[in-house]
């Protein structure tokens, strides 16, 4: 079973950066596929960044700002957040599956089975 587990996550005045990290635990498939996605209250789930065997996704408000990247030997996941604005006050969820999956399926919530509890990032402006 694959665990998830993110940190980082805090409060920050817009403009400034936060970096998170998630890191699993459990079994591994040899590929896989892992995303930052990212919920406000009365919002739906939304991805916000993903990559799965070096293709990278992001959703079109934060290309530019944020930065998904991985340490394959420390199985953890990051997430740069720069530049950061009010509007990306949300908590913000991990999730992995085994295999690869298109760009084009990258930010669907429902292509992931393994997802964290969740760190809450709020920017105030």
């Amino acid at each position: 079973q694959t665990q998830l587990v993110e940190s980082g996550g805090g409060s920050v005045q817009a403009g400034g950066s936060l970096r998170l990290s998630c890191a699993a635990s459990g079994y591994f498939y040899s590929t896989y596929s892992m995303g930052w996605f990212r919920q406000a209250p009365g919002k739906e789930r939304e991805g916000v960044a993903a990559l799965s065997d070096g293709v990278t996704r992001y959703v079109d408000s934060v290309k530019g700002r944020f930065t998904i990247s991985q340490d394959k030997a420390k199985n953890t996941l990051y997430l740069q957040m720069n530049s950061l604005k009010a509007e990306d006050t949300a908590m913000y969820y991990c999730a992995a599956r085994s295999g690869r999956l298109s760009w084009w399926s990258l930010l669907l919530t429902g292509q992931y089975n393994y997802w964290g509890q969740g760190t809450q990032v709020t920017v105030s402006s």
